[in-house]
C-alpha cells in the first residue's frame, strides 16, 4: 500500500528531537510578545511565518536562528512556558506522535529572575497536563550549549528532576571550536548517575565530533550525525566500506537522531538527494527521523516521514522500522517502551501491512532488523 498523506497522519509517531523552543504557535507568539511588550517584525501572522521562514527557504543558519531571539524574549514566566509545554503536546497529539522527548536550555528563560527549579517545573507542568488530556507521553531532556559553562549544573538539575520527567542531558550549540570533551565533568556526573545522554555532534562539523561525543562523552544517542557518511566509503552510489567509528555506531546500535528539513534548511546537507540518511537506513544504522524545530522548518513528523517517501521511496514497512528504531532508543524505562511497542506501534502498522511483510514469514523480502 502507498504511504498517501492521509495513511502516514493515522500512524503512530515516536519524535525523540525536537526543541520545546523552536515549535511554538504563530498565535501564541504574538499574544506572548504583546503582553511582554516585545515588538515583532510583524503582528501580522502571514507576515511573521514568512519573517520567521525566510532562514530554512535561504538555507542560511544565521537567519533560521534568529527566530530563537524573539523566543527567549517571550518565554520568561511560568505561565509562558507552562503554554508552551502544553501546546506542544496538543499539536503532536494531532499528528499522532505516541512518544516525544522535547529538550530545552532552562537558562536561557531566566531574565526575569526565575529560577532554574521554576522553569522546570512550570515546563513540567504544562507537559503533564497535555499528556492527561492526549495520551501522548514525554521525557523532557536538558540542554546545555557548548559556548557557555552551564553543562555541569544543567546535568545536575536534570538529574534532580529525573522522577518528574527528565530524561536525559544534552549539550548542543556550535561544533566548530567547542569540541564536547570540554564539558567531560557533566558527562562524567551524568554517567556516574547511571543517566542518558545524547550530544548534538556532526551537524555541521566533522566526524571527529561524532567520535569524542561517543569516546570522550560517552553519548548512548547523536544528535543529528550527518557528518557520519565522512567515515563511509562511497563508490558509484553504494557503500563499499565502513570506516572504525561507522562501523562502532552499526555494531552497537547506537541511535542517529535524523532530521531532515532542518539539515537542508540550517546548511548541514545541500540538499535532500545528497542528504546521508538514505546510506545509514540501508546499511541499518538505529536510524531515526526527527523535527528538530517545527516552527522554523515548517514541518511535523508526518512532513518528514513524508519527504523520506517521496525522495527515498519509503515504504510503510520502513516508516514501521523506523518508528520502532525510536522507539527502542528512546531514554524511557523498558517496560513503557514494550508497552507502546506492542500496544500501539504494532497493532496500527498491521492494518497496513501486507501477510508476507509480517517479520520471521519464510517469504518476506523485508530485511529482519534483529534489534
Amino acid at each position: 500500500m502507498k504511504p498517501t498523506p492521509e495513511i502516514i497522519r493515522q500512524l503512530p509517531k515516536v519524535l525523540l528531537h525536537d526543541h520545546l523552543d523552536g515549535g511554538l504557535r504563530i498565535g501564541t507568539i504574538i499574544e506572548l510578545a504583546e503582553k511582554e511588550n516585545y515588538r515583532l517584525p510583524s503582528e501580522d501572522p502571514t507576515e511573521l511565518l514568512d519573517w520567521i521562514h525566510r532562514g530554512a527557504r535561504q538555507g542560511d543558519l544565521k537567519l533560521y536562528l534568529e527566530t530563537f531571539k524573539i523566543i527567549y524574549a517571550i518565554l520568561q514566566t511560568k505561565e509562558a512556558l507552562e503554554r508552551t509545554a502544553y501546546e506542544m503536546m496538543l499539536d503532536l497529539k494531532e499528528d499522532n506522535v505516541a512518544y516525544v522527548e522535547t529538550r530545552f536550555a532552562p537558562f536561557f528563560h531566566t531574565q526575569k529572575g526565575l529560577t532554574h527549579d521554576e522553569i522546570m517545573e512550570a515546563v513540567l507542568r504544562g507537559l503533564q497536563m497535555g499528556e492527561r488530556e492526549t495520551g501522548v507521553k514525554f521525557g523532557l531532556i536538558i540542554c546545555s550549549m557548548r559556548n557557555t559553562d552551564w553543562s555541569l549544573p544543567m546535568a545536575e538539575l536534570a538529574i534532580k528532576f529525573r522522577e518528574k520527567g527528565a530524561v536525559a542531558f544534552d549539550l548542543a550549540g556550535e561544533e566548530a571550536g567547542y569540541p564536547p570533551k570540554k564539558h567531560v565533568e557533566a558527562f562524567h556526573y551524568c554517567q556516574r548517575e547511571n543517566f542518558n545522554i545524547t550530544i548534538h555532534a556532526g551537524e555541521a562539523f566533522g566526524a571527529r565530533s561524532i567520535w569524542q561525543a561517543l569516546q570522550w562523552c560517552g553519548a548512548h544517542r547523536i544528535g543529528h550525525g550527518t557528518r557520519l557518511i565522512e567515515d563511509f566509503v562511497i563508490e558509484d552510489g553504494e557503500v563499499r566500506g565502513l570506516g572504525t567509528l561507522a562501523q562502532y555506531m552499526l555494531d552497537k546500535r547506537i541511535p542517529l537522531e535524523c532530521c531532515l528539513s532542518s539539515n537542508i534548511h540550517t546548511g548541514a546537507a545541500e540538499s535532500f538527494a545528497t542528504h546521508p540518511f538514505r546510506y545509514f537506513f540501508k546499511k541499518r544504522f538505529r536510524v531515526t527521523l526527527n523535527t528538530d524545530n517545527r516552527l522554523m522548518s515548517d514541518t511535523s513528523m508526518s512532513k518528514e516521514l513524508g519527504i523520506a517517501a517521496r525522495e527515498y521511496g519509503l515504504t510503510i514497512r520502513d516508516m514501521e522500522i523506523l518508528t520502532l528504531n525510536a522507539m527502542k532508543s528512546a531514554f524511557l524505562h523498558y517496560d513503557e517502551r514494550c508497552d507502546i511497542i506492542y500496544n500501539v506501534i504494532k497493532p496500527a502498522y498491521a492494518k497496513y501491512r501486507k501477510p508476507e511483510e509480517y517479520i520471521g514469514n519464510p517469504k518476506s523480502q523485508i530485511p529482519n532488523p534483529k534489534s
